[in-house]
């Protein structure tokens, strides 16, 4: 089952264009390591202010590996003080590509969460 990482940011105007460099730069990075299976970058149509960074990989053991890659930590650090505080990172229990629907089982642990 994949996994679907959305981290959204709060980025003031004037702070946009270095942002968006350096958010270039982390998702390059993260497209680089093994697992990986895609990303966008995006900045809210309405709110200037707001971005997102949603990226998806193999499965949350691929996220969190990546996560700990040096060149992960030193080139996504830039972007991540801008950060919204919450959840990012939810399993994909059901996806349409290309006209084919796929369906997954959750993998959380019986009664998780209470």
């Amino acid at each position: 089952m994949s996994t679907l990482v959305v981290t959204r940011y709060r980025v003031a105007e004037r702070d946009g264009q270095p942002f968006l460099d350096d958010a270039r730069i982390a998702l390059t990075t993260l497209s680089e390591q093994a697992g990986f299976l895609r990303g966008q970058l995006a900045r809210a149509t309405d709110d200037p202010q707001l971005w997102v960074l949603s990226t998806e990989w193999e499965g949350v053991g691929a996220y969190r590996r990546a996560l700990s890659s040096f060149d992960v930590k030193l080139r996504a650090t830039p972007v991540m003080h801008h950060a919204i505080e919450e959840p990012s990172a939810f399993e994909v229990l059901e996806s349409v590509d290309d006209g084919q629907r796929h369906s997954a089982q959750s993998d959380r642990a019986p009664g998780a969460g209470e």
